[in-house]
């Protein structure tokens, strides 16, 4: 335990040395990753041809990861990270854009502006959020890390309810049967780390960071 905790400290330092250095290089004009794929390892496909470095990830287009397989890729100021084993298909055009997470899981950051999220047991309506994603057929599993959503079972879409949370408040169960939408959730396989990774990509830092208290999450 002690030893990671010393690791959790020692990546924490990391991170505020390199979100340092980045403010200062955007405070001067540096230029920002390009959209499209940033980074990728093991087996992804784009529209079902192998990936390359820099693939344009366009509306319309399907990002599938296999076994083994991870993509981060950015579109507009949104930047995304997919796991292992996940499909997900972006939505919407160049004004109004969103996503459907078929299965697997999804890590995101989004800018201003009102986004869609599809899931098998749920749509969610987001608003400048970071949340993450684990869909099967039955069961959703959504944290919404920061922000405020509008979640609609697909089951009951009347029965909406809105999540407001500034720091992983509120993880839950979205459960497909409609009989109760929501079941709380913990905090699972997704972290601090990551998130300000991916606002990195856009030139953001998440809300949480450098508040009072901030320590990181790591789950």
């Amino acid at each position: 335990m002690k030893r990671r905790n010393l690791l959790k400290g020692i990546a924490t330092v990391v991170l505020a040395e390199r979100l340092g250095a980045l403010q200062t290089a955007w405070a001067v004009g540096a230029k920002l990753p390009p959209p499209g794929l940033h980074r990728f390892s093991g087996p992804v496909l784009i529209n079902g041809q192998p990936a390359r470095l820099g693939m344009p990830v366009r509306p319309g287009d399907t990002v599938t990861t296999g076994a083994g397989g991870e993509a981060i890729y950015i579109i507009g100021n949104d930047a995304y990270l997919q796991r292992d084993r996940s499909v997900v298909n972006i939505t919407g055009d160049a004004i109004k854009s969103g996503l459907r997470v078929l299965s697997g899981k999804l890590l995101s950051v989004f800018g201003k502006g009102e986004k869609r999220i599809a899931t098998p047991t749920a749509t969610i309506g987001i608003r400048g959020t970071g949340c993450y994603i684990e869909a099967t057929d039955d069961k959703v599993y959504f944290c919404l890390c920061y922000g405020t959503a509008d979640v609609a079972s697909l089951k009951n879409p009347a029965q909406v309810e809105t999540i407001e949370t500034s720091h992983h408040d509120h993880p839950v169960y979205l459960q497909a049967d409609g009989s109760q939408m929501m079941v709380p959730a913990p905090m699972v396989n997704h972290t601090d780390a990551e998130l300000i990774l991916l606002e990195s990509l856009v030139g953001r830092v998440p809300p949480f960071y450098g508040k009072a208290g901030y320590g990181g999450k790591n789950y």
